[in-house]
């Protein structure tokens, strides 16, 4: 069974850095990526359908975080398969910083000096573990955008995965830390 790959592969107008397609997101963080409309007041972001037109990619990482986490190797298709690798790797990452006994605020805390941390390393950095696959940005200029980019898309991951983590109260769901082991492709960010 192959690993699921981004439906935005075909997505038309891509603005690409690199080989790192930045495709728009529903947030409300300030940064380089488009806007998409934010959900109605009536509307669970925990189970909004891909063919909603404010699904984005961060629906899609949380959604196909658990069944890719089982893949060691991942076929890239195109440059929004790189931002659904990262993803992963982040939404990884941000699992292994918390803890069973955490409350909902501590792992608030926990998740957000994890996704503010302007010191993540970006395709092109020496210690970034996927540069082999990831194309470095041409200039500073570009470096810039998509590192800024890529802040707003971690932001907004640790935001959504908290509401999934904690959904059912101030406990952290067992369920998703029982990823916490697990590494996609064999890499950690």
């Amino acid at each position: 069974m192959p690993a699921y790959h981004s439906i935005f592969l075909d997505e038309p107008n891509q603005q690409i850095i690199g080989n790192i397609a930045l495709l728009p997101l529903r947030t409300r963080t300030r940064g380089p990526a488009q806007q998409l409309p934010p959900l109605s007041p009536t509307e669970n972001d925990l189970i909004i359908d891909a063919s909603h037109p404010s699904y984005d990619p961060v629906d899609e990482i949380l959604s196909l975080f658990r069944a890719n986490t089982f893949f060691r190797n991942f076929e890239i298709k195109g440059p929004a398969d790189r931002i659904l690798i990262y993803g992963i790797l982040f939404v990884s990452d941000c699992l292994s910083r918390l803890k069973p006994g955490m409350s909902r605020r501590e792992g608030e805390k926990a998740l957000g000096n994890v996704s503010l941390d302007s010191s993540f390393k970006v395709p092109g950095d020496a210690g970034f573990p996927l540069n082999q696959a990831f194309e470095a940005p041409r200039d500073r200029g570009q470096a810039e955008v998509l590192r800024g980019y890529l802040m707003q898309l971690r932001q907004e991951i640790a935001g959504r995965l908290l509401g999934r983590v904690y959904a059912e109260g101030d406990a952290p769901s067992k369920w998703w830390l029982s990823y916490t082991k697990r590494k996609f492709m064999g890499k950690a960010l």
